[in-house]
């Protein structure tokens, strides 16, 4: 069911060393052995190929220096029911970017027939690469047994084996996995088998995704169901408290998205909670979301990037951006898609008081780069050996969702928008795709859009948005939050001129303010700095306050989590 395959297309990605354009990847299999005492995974992998272009002499991998390459090897059916060929295969390493190198695999004629498949076989070794995670006791949350994590997203994962590291190419997988006596292992792939005799576990991903989109995480590990389709993972010490946490909200927010946006296709919606030192806040990874601990200190940061991460299981996941200079299409569309299913869960005020603080901090960001600074552009062009995580930023995220809220503005009504995203995602599940393919899509099912010209609209032109640097070219009206940012405002204002009157700040009720509206109006406190007086010195005591403002750690420590993760990556 998916769209369009870029298997032919020239499509450039210079932070793949691979040569992506000349094989079909139909599957790959992993078998490993997590050594925690020498924390090393050993194992092989296999790649099932197809040949699409003629000539081809080698096949080019994405790895990396930390990846020990043992061997390399080749299966070839045989011809007319003749037994299938094993071949010895010669291969170099070669030095790619500061991120990762190239596996250069030669292969003999005999490989090399046009649409005829063949298996190559890879044993190598892991040591200390970007992508995998040791964590020694003391550093989980629990302080008493080890665990390891992998981290692929943006073009890590090439640490943990080699592959065609780009988000062009989607595969299915499979994995076995060996670890010792007393670990759990989790797969971003459904678990297929379990053998606790022999401590092996198995798993399978039946549907294509890209290199970075395969994760795992071992060790003391423990589950309660929360949903028909759902469970929390996480070490003992903290799983009743993210249960209590989520409840059966999600299941509640899976109903709304699918009825939104289609049916959820990856059957499991799982989520493991892993220790402080996750490098990033959440991660969308297949029928298992990644998420940092420190979230459970906020409920509704916890909801806000749970329903961002089963956005993704439509924008990112099932339909992918084809290179990391238009990050956008995955996560300006999952931004969108999160505040559809907050409004519609939530209401509009909530979703709205929520974008207030993202497009702040938008703005923020805006200041601090200039107007002209080109990581503002949606189509962030960059240079050969730049990283592409270092082009995460907020405008990806919002600026992103400002163009895809404007697309729904030209249509007029917002569920008609929803029926085009439905479409959308039918038209390219399982695909990879360029913002070209969703505009031209956008234009087709809106003909009286393109009759009108709306892509050259003065000021707004749909090239503007793309390749214009700044900020959003205009955002969605937001008026409908106004009940919960306004007391907000006022309160700022009030905080912020050279004398402010006590006596009028202890008329607003904090207590029952919302994290959100704690956050922002911290940020935007902050914004004036600096302050004509101390916090602790302007606050009556009459005045009905949060915890938040009494406790100074509680105000540095939320908001500087907060300033410090912007997003949500992913």
């Amino acid at each position: 069911a998916g769209g369009r395959s870029l298997a032919h297309c020239r499509l450039v990605d210079v932070a793949s060393a691979s040569n992506f354009h000349s094989f079909k990847l139909r599957h790959f299999h992993l078998d490993l052995h997590l050594n925690f005492a020498v924390k090393r995974i050993t194992g092989w992998q296999v790649l099932e190929l197809t040949p699409v272009q003629p000539g081809v002499q080698s096949l080019i991998l994405d790895t990396h220096s930390s990846l020990l390459i043992h061997s390399v090897d080749c299966k070839v059916p045989g011809a007319s029911g003749a037994p299938d060929v094993f071949l010895s295969l010669t291969y170099r390493i070669e030095p790619f970017t500061d991120y990762g190198s190239s596996l250069n695999i030669s292969l003999p004629a005999a490989v090399i027939r046009p649409h005829r498949a063949f298996r190559v076989t890879i044993r190598y070794t892991t040591t200390d690469g970007p992508a995998i995670w040791w964590l020694d006791a003391e550093l989980t949350c629990g302080q008493t047994r080890p665990l390891v994590f992998t981290q692929g997203h943006s073009v890590c994962n090439r640490s943990f084996f080699p592959c065609f590291d780009t988000p062009a190419v989607k595969s299915t997988y499979s994995a076995t996995v060996r670890v010792p006596e007393g670990v759990t292992v989790l797969m971003s792939a459904s678990r297929s088998a379990y053998s606790k005799q022999d401590r092996v576990f198995q798993f399978s991903m039946e549907y294509p995704v890209p290199a970075y989109l395969v994760a795992l995480v071992a060790g003391d590990l423990q589950h309660a169901d929360i949903g028909p389709r759902s469970r929390v993972w996480a070490e003992p010490c903290i799983l009743t408290c993210a249960v209590s946490k989520l409840g059966g909200n999600v299941e509640r927010w899976l109903n709304v998205a699918e009825g939104l946006f289609g049916p959820y296709v990856w059957g499991r919606y799982d989520i493991v909670f892993l220790p402080p030192s996750f490098p990033i806040v959440a991660m969308e990874n297949p029928c298992l979301t990644f998420i940092i601990s420190s979230i459970l200190e906020s409920q509704e940061f916890l909801l806000i990037d749970v329903i961002h991460e089963i956005a993704h299981g439509w924008f990112g996941n099932a339909v992918t951006n084809a290179t990391w200079e238009e990050m956008w299409l995955s996560e300006g569309l999952a931004t969108y898609a999160q505040r559809r299913i907050t409004t519609e869960a939530y209401g509009e005020a909530f979703t709205c008081l929520e974008t207030v603080f993202r497009l702040d901090a938008l703005h923020r960001q805006m200041r601090l780069l200039g107007d002209n600074n080109p990581v503002s552009k949606l189509q962030a062009k960059f240079e050969p050996g730049v990283n592409p995580s270092s082009l995460m930023n907020l405008f990806t995220y919002e600026k992103g969702f400002c163009f895809v809220s404007y697309l729904s503005q030209l249509c007029g009504d917002i569920k008609r928008f929803d029926s085009f995203l439905r479409a959308y995602i039918e038209k390219f599940r399982f695909s990879s795709v360029i913002a070209q393919d969703l505009l031209d899509f956008f234009l087709g099912f809106f003909p009286e859009l393109k009759e009108s010209c709306v892509a050259q609209r003065e000021g707004l032109e749909f090239e503007r948005w793309l390749n214009g640097c700044g900020p959003p070219l205009c955002e969605p009206d937001l008026s409908a939050g106004r009940a919960l940012t306004g007391p907000v405002q006022h309160l700022c204002d009030h905080w912020g001129v050279d004398a402010p009157d006590p006596q009028v700040i202890s008329t607003f009720d904090l207590s029952s303010w919302s994290t959100f509206q704690t956050v922002l109006f911290l940020d935007r406190l902050l914004d004036r700095s600096p302050l004509s007086q101390g916090i602790k010195g302007i606050v009556h005591p009459k005045m009905k306050i949060s915890p938040l403002f009494t406790h100074p750690k509680a105000i540095l420590g939320i908001h500087s989590f907060f300033q410090m993760n912007p997003i949500r990556v992913i």
